[in-house]
């Protein structure tokens, strides 16, 4: 089944259909008894199906040069939006007058979770995403006023995680298929149970929870004093809101984050930015033939303006120090880089083909054994690195 153009569009011309097939692959001329190239994989991942390997370095990187010396003048566009803050802190305060609204209404009824669904869960995704922008450093020109900041977008999601999540995040950018650094990728585990309509129909449900238990099982970060302040601030905001407005306020910022990761039209961004929808050749599946596989995609559609243009991805990789509303400056000026990537045209469509395609699933991710390093393990990095 070909990738339809209602999720995905390129200009490149249709290929063969997408094969699944068990790819044993690894470092090329290493020899084993059976003649094969086989690294020191995983078993459960040799045995059943593979995500796609790859020995071919990240496109962002590359690129983002290729851009610089075709226009100069984008690295112009660096450096924070004022206007990030005046947006989060309305959002939160949204948040907050909601919950007030639902502090006598039964957690069970239709207004509850419709509210929370329509309101709710658009408003925490807005804040997740908030917290993704502040992590690069594009709130304030200060890197602490930044960790702080998210601090305040992290109160109405209910749970501390502002903290941790920019070192994991700022990794995955650094580290971007990285077996085993690379938190956004999905486990041997994950693509194992989860690969049939059931299970990717679960993993839709609940990717809330598989984003924000899967990073601490694959690596730990530094509980630093941000991380302190974080929890010690998020413990003091909920129980301010428990004791002057009660339960069904904090059930309803759980809810509002819960659904935001969940079926919701704004959870498609998680599964449209990196996993592959278009048909990969049996060629590309091979990484002896070191063909690239399309692992970023962006969305240009009407919902970017709910959640800071994160749509824009691969504009987003190439320069993740460029921030949300000079995002589609930069697709403008560097057109020519973009117009021929495939593409979304719907996250909700994303959602649907994800779980029924049989083409598409929890596999469907580029991977690499080699490179990158981790960012907040007490690496020598520089910020000026960190946001190159």
């Amino acid at each position: 089944m070909a990738p339809s153009t209602a999720s995905t569009t390129t200009s490149v011309p249709e290929a063969p259909k997408l094969q699944k097939t068990i790819r044993l692959n690894g470092k090329g001329g290493e020899h084993v008894p059976n003649g094969s190239s086989d690294p020191q994989r995983d078993p459960i991942e040799v045995k059943y199906r593979d995500f796609f390997w790859t020995y071919t370095e990240e496109p962002h990187r590359t690129r983002r040069l290729a851009i610089i010396k075709a226009h100069p003048e984008v690295t112009k566009l660096c450096g924070p939006e004022p206007l990030t803050k005046y947006v989060v802190l309305g959002v939160v305060a949204v948040q907050i007058l909601c919950a007030y609204v639902l502090r006598n209404t039964p957690f069970f009824s239709a207004p509850f979770w419709l509210l929370a669904y329509v309101v709710g869960a658009t408003a925490n995704q807005n804040l997740f995403l908030a917290i993704h922008e502040i992590s690069h450093n594009l709130a304030f020109r200060s890197p602490t006023a930044n960790r702080l900041f998210a601090i305040v977008a992290n109160l109405p999601i209910g749970i501390p995680y502002s903290a941790s999540f920019r070192p994991y995040h700022l990794t995955h950018h650094k580290s971007l298929g990285v077996d085993g650094l690379d938190t956004d990728l999905p486990t041997a585990l994950e693509a194992i149970f989860l690969d049939s309509i059931l299970g990717k129909a679960f993993f839709c449900t609940f990717q809330i929870f598989f984003y924000a238990v899967r990073p601490m099982c694959v690596y730990r970060v530094p509980f630093t004093w941000v991380s302190a302040v974080n929890v010690a601030v998020q413990l003091a905001f909920d129980v301010l809101i428990l004791k002057t407005m009660g339960k069904q306020a904090m059930l309803y910022f759980l809810l509002s984050s819960f659904l935001a990761g969940s079926l919701h039209p704004l959870a498609g961004h998680f599964i449209a930015e990196h996993y592959v929808y278009e048909t990969v050749t049996p060629a590309q599946a091979n990484p002896d033939n070191r063909m690239p596989v399309p692992e970023t995609y962006s969305y240009y559609g009407p919902l970017n303006f709910l959640t800071y243009n994160v749509g824009l991805h691969n504009e987003h990789h190439d320069f993740p120090a460029v921030p949300w509303t000079r995002l589609p400056k930069l697709n403008q000026i560097a057109h020519e880089f973009y117009d021929d990537l495939p593409h979304h045209r719907s996250w909700t469509y994303v959602i649907w083909r994800f779980i029924f395609d049989e083409n598409v699933g929890i596999r469907c991710r580029v991977k690499r054994k080699e490179g990158g390093r981790l960012v907040g393990q007490k690496a020598a990095w520089k910020e000026n690195e960190i946001e190159a």
